[in-house]
């Protein structure tokens, strides 16, 4: 996981709820990622920035919880060269929906995940508190929020 903010707790929660045995976290401030780490226990990890490409090596799963690569902002500065070709690689960010941290999970051959999943996923307990409608996500809705962006 990159990044140690609101997102990257959601996720680290969900991960370790689906089982994952071990969850290294990089942030641009170690002290912040071992806080988060700590409130999670033994299976997370913090670790340096500066360790953040090597600690791709044999992951399943890389995840920017940031906001580097959102409009407006700069790219996440990750060269994924030690990552597996068979990991996932998520980005929370939905504008654009092609980060360049997924246009290089292509050129790598890892899959790409985009945010837009998330997105639709939170709002759906809030769509449902405001008018007592649970909707599903479904291409279809996927593609009408997908002509909005």
């Amino acid at each position: 996981i990159i990044g140690a903010g609101g997102g990257a707790r959601a996720i680290i929660n969900g991960l370790l709820e689906a089982g994952a045995r071990e969850i290294r976290l990089f942030n641009r401030t170690l002290a912040r990622a071992q806080i988060l780490a700590a409130d999670f226990g033994p299976r997370v990890s913090a670790f340096a920035w500066e360790e953040r490409e090597a600690g791709l090596a044999g992951a399943g799963l890389v995840v920017n919880a940031t906001s580097q690569g959102m409009v407006g902002q700069p790219p996440l500065d990750l060269s994924l060269a030690e990552l597996p070709r068979s990991a996932v690689v998520a980005d929370i960010v939905y504008a654009p929906l092609e980060t360049p941290l997924l246009a290089a999970a292509c050129e790598h051959g890892a899959t790409p995940v985009d945010g837009l999943g998330m997105l639709l996923h939170q709002a759906r307990p809030a769509f449902r508190d405001w008018t007592g409608v649970l909707p599903e996500v479904t291409p279809a809705l996927r593609a009408a929020i997908v002509a909005t962006l």
